[in-house]
C-alpha cells in the first residue's frame, strides 16, 4: 500500500510520459503583447510589480479584471481582452487563473502560455481531486464564506498567501482582495491549451496556497519550460524580476 509520499512520487513519474506536440516543443513566436490574469484572493493590481518591467521592455500589457463568478464568465472576460489585441499575445495566469489560461489560451492569437504558481488542468479534469493526491495547503483552512462568496482571512492571507511580502504591502494587498463565488470552483475546462502551445511555469517552492509538488507535477506534465523560485504563492509580487524574465522569454524577447 502506497503512503502519500510514494503516491506523489509515482504521480510525478507518470507525468513524464511524452505528450508534447511539435508545436509545444518549438520556440514561441515573437510577441509584443501580454495579457495578465489574476487569481483568487486578488485583483488585476496584483501584477503591479511586473507590469513596469514588461513595459520597459517595450511590451504592450493588459491586466484583466476577472469577475470570479463562474468559469464561463471569467473565460469570456479573458476572451474579450484577447480579441482587442492586434498580434501574437502571451497569456499569463497566476494561481486559479491558470484554469482560464488553459481554456482561453486556445485562441489563435495566443503564442505562448505562462503559469505562475498556477492551476493547469487537463480537459475536463477535476482539479480538487488532483489536488487531494498531495498534502493539503495550509491556506485552504483559511478560506471563509459569506453566503456564496469566499475569501481568505487576514491571518491566512498574511501567513499563507503572501508570506514573503513585507507586512505593510501584504496588508494593502489584503485590502483589495476580491471575493470569489462557489460556482467558479465547479467549472471544468473543455480544452487544455498547454497541449498545443509553448508553455512556461514558475514554481513557488515555499508556496502555502498550492502545494509546490502539485505545481511541479503540472509543470512536468505539460512539459513546460520551468523555473523554481524560493517564494510564497505571490512570486509575481515578491520576485517580479524573475517572473518578468520568464514572460519575456515566452514572448521571444529573451534567449
Amino acid at each position: 500500500m502506497f503512503d502519500r509520499r510514494t503516491l506523489c512520487a509515482a504521480l510525478l513519474t507518470a507525468a513524464a510520459a511524452p505528450i508534447a506536440s511539435s508545436a509545444r516543443a518549438a520556440e514561441p513566436v515573437r510577441a509584443r503583447i501580454v495579457v495578465l490574469l489574476h487569481g483568487l484572493f486578488a485583483d488585476g493590481s496584483s501584477w503591479s510589480e511586473v507590469i513596469p518591467h514588461l513595459q520597459a521592455a517595450g511590451l504592450n500589457v493588459t491586466s484583466v479584471q476577472e469577475p470570479l463568478t463562474t468559469l464561463d464568465d471569467a473565460v469570456a472576460q479573458a476572451q474579450r481582452m484577447i480579441a482587442l489585441q492586434d498580434g501574437p499575445t502571451v497569456l499569463v495566469g497566476h494561481s486559479f487563473s491558470g484554469v482560464i489560461v488553459s481554456q482561453a489560451g486556445a485562441d489563435p492569437k495566443i503564442s505562448a502560455l505562462v503559469y505562475v504558481a498556477a492551476r493547469a488542468p487537463d480537459v475536463g479534469e477535476d482539479y480538487a481531486a488532483l489536488a487531494r493526491r498531495f498534502p493539503a495547503s495550509p491556506a485552504s483552512a483559511g478560506v471563509v464564506f459569506e453566503g456564496d462568496e469566499g475569501r481568505l482571512t487576514e491571518e491566512a492571507f498574511l501567513r499563507d498567501f503572501a508570506g514573503d511580502v513585507p507586512e505593510a504591502k501584504a496588508r494593502a494587498l489584503y485590502a483589495v482582495q476580491w471575493p470569489f463565488h462557489k460556482a467558479l470552483m465547479a467549472g471544468k475546462t473543455t480544452v487544455a491549451a498547454w497541449r498545443s502551445k509553448p508553455s512556461y511555469y514558475a514554481v513557488s517552492t515555499e508556496d502555502r496556497t498550492i502545494n509546490p509538488d502539485l505545481e511541479r507535477f503540472m509543470a512536468k506534465r505539460m512539459q513546460a519550460h520551468t523555473i523554481e523560485l524560493k517564494s510564497s504563492h505571490v512570486s509575481l509580487i515578491s520576485h517580479p524580476g524573475e517572473i518578468s524574465d520568464l514572460i519575456l522569454k515566452a514572448a521571444g524577447a529573451q534567449g
